[in-house]
């Protein structure tokens, strides 16, 4: 079976505060019926001004109800005639002083007591519920709620038969306490009987942002606590447990140990083995200048090549001009047309070979 909490009294001094703060002894059972008869009050002079909660603060000689409603002007009235007729009836209640205080809801759509109050009076104005529900959750999802899910009981549409019909959006983390949950629930009244409607609104995470927030940290421990009970071994029940929980958590460090050198080896090994990142791409510009050093650099190579050849050639002449010379015949008559030549003929070009034979057929 399933077990129902309410989510606000689920949540009461840990992301909600108290909506009666106020303590008594002896008067606890008057008290408590005074609230409800003011909150009875307020509720119903105040049917029409979407009234989300009602607060009550208790002081000695004073009663502070404080009114949470979407549409504040109708609660003051004009000229603050609405707020002095209520504080006069709140007044005949109970025998203090009564001080009012009014705080706007500004966003009503993130509100689960008005949204069902909205699908309650659509359902008493005859609008099919579906269409009331289907509006009404995609109204809030757009104001910023995380999730939203409304459920109507009842004779829905005027049937015989009273059955239960639920839509939903989002999520609702009932059991997360520090899931800030608007939950509302509101009776409409049609003609053919009373349809129940309940809201949950989920308006996101919160933890001690509001009063009556959890405590974070331990609890010391209770000066009065009562002594530890030994046992035949002389040792008492907490020291065995001591030495077990030290026992334990030496365990759980050595494996906790060699866990993080196992780590730290396969860390060290996945580097060595990774390969080389791979070379970024290199964009146009790069590219270019790449090019014209490799062209600069061609050129420098072809010019000293030309260089290099050029400064080979000049001696090789040098050396074949006097063994051509060496190789021409002494005669007389060679050596007067060799002076005689013109100085114009180029040095490279040597004279052409003269054998034996020729100079047998000149002598």
């Amino acid at each position: 079976m399933g077990h129902k909490v309410h989510p606000y009294g689920f949540r009461i001094g840990i992301i909600k505060p108290w909506l009666a703060k106020w303590y008594a002894d002896r008067d606890y059972a008057t008290l408590l019926q005074e609230d409800m008869r003011i909150r009875e009050l307020v509720a119903r002079q105040l049917s029409n001004a979407s009234v989300s909660q009602v607060e009550i603060e208790r002081g000695i000689n004073h009663v502070t109800v404080t009114v949470h409603t979407a549409k504040p002007g109708i609660v003051i009235g004009k000229g603050g005639a609405n707020v002095e007729a209520l504080r006069t009836n709140i007044g005949k209640l109970t025998n203090k002083k009564v001080k009012l205080e009014i705080k706007e809801i500004l966003q009503p759509e993130l509100d689960g007591m008005l949204l069902a109050q909205n699908v309650a009076g659509q359902l008493e104005r005859r609008i099919a519920f579906r269409k009331a529900i289907k509006q009404s959750i995609q109204r809030t999802i757009k104001a910023g709620a995380k999730g939203v899910k409304i459920q109507v009981s009842g004779r829905l549409g005027g049937s015989e038969m009273s059955r239960t019909e639920w839509d939903k959006e989002g999520r609702i983390p009932l059991g997360t306490l520090r899931a800030d949950i608007s939950y509302g629930v509101v009776h409409a009244h049609t003609t053919y009987g009373r349809i129940g409607v309940k809201a949950w609104v989920y308006r996101g995470e919160q933890l001690g942002e509001r009063p009556g927030s959890a405590r974070t940290e331990p609890r010391a421990p209770r000066r009065g606590a009562a002594p530890t009970r030994t046992r035949g071994n002389g040792r008492s029940a907490a020291a065995r447990g001591s030495a077990e929980d030290e026992s334990t958590s030496a365990a759980v460090e050595a494996q906790a140990t060699s866990a993080e050198a196992t780590a730290t080896s396969a860390v060290t090994a996945e580097a060595t083995e990774a390969p080389k990142a791979a070379p970024k791409p290199r964009t146009s510009r790069a590219k270019a200048s790449d090019k014209a050093d490799k062209a600069d650099k061609a050129d420098k190579e072809t010019k000293s090549a030309k260089a290099s050849k050029a400064d080979a050639t000049e001696p090789a002449a040098a050396e074949k001009a006097p063994e051509t010379t060496a190789a021409k015949p002494s005669s007389a008559d060679a050596a007067p047309a060799a002076e005689s030549a013109p100085d114009t003929e180029p040095a490279a070009a040597p004279a052409p070979e003269v054998g034996p034979a020729d100079e047998s057929k000149e002598s």
